[in-house]
């Protein structure tokens, strides 16, 4: 929907709640003008306030998105992940083969 539409639904709303506040608190046809044409001009100056910063901090920014660079720095991370888990593993098996090691020296001299 247009920003234009916005205004002037917001224009004929605030002209509706002008009439029904002006019937509500005045006395005569001056007050009711009055207030009419106040709420309105208010309704129509609010309404291009809100429009306008909601265009300002909607822009839509375009750009190019490096994927090559993203492509390559990811695969520099799952190279350094592989060399990591490679690692842990060796230190795994090391740990294990010294538990085995222990648990059979400990065994033979109990024994």
């Amino acid at each position: 929907m247009l920003g234009e539409n916005y205004v002037y639904f917001f224009t004929v709303q605030g002209f509706f709640i002008g009439i029904i506040f002006g019937i509500l608190k005045s006395f005569d046809a001056s007050g009711l003008f009055i207030y009419t044409s106040l709420i309105t001009i208010f309704f129509y100056l609010f309404s291009y306030i809100i429009i306008a910063l909601y265009n300002k901090t909607l822009t839509a920014r375009s750009y190019d998105f490096p994927r090559d660079r993203h492509e390559s720095d990811l695969d520099i991370f799952v190279k350094e992940i592989n060399k990591r888990e490679h690692l842990i593993d060796s230190a795994v098996k090391t740990t294990d083969a010294a538990i085995k090691m222990n648990s059979d020296d400990y065994n033979g001299k109990a024994a």
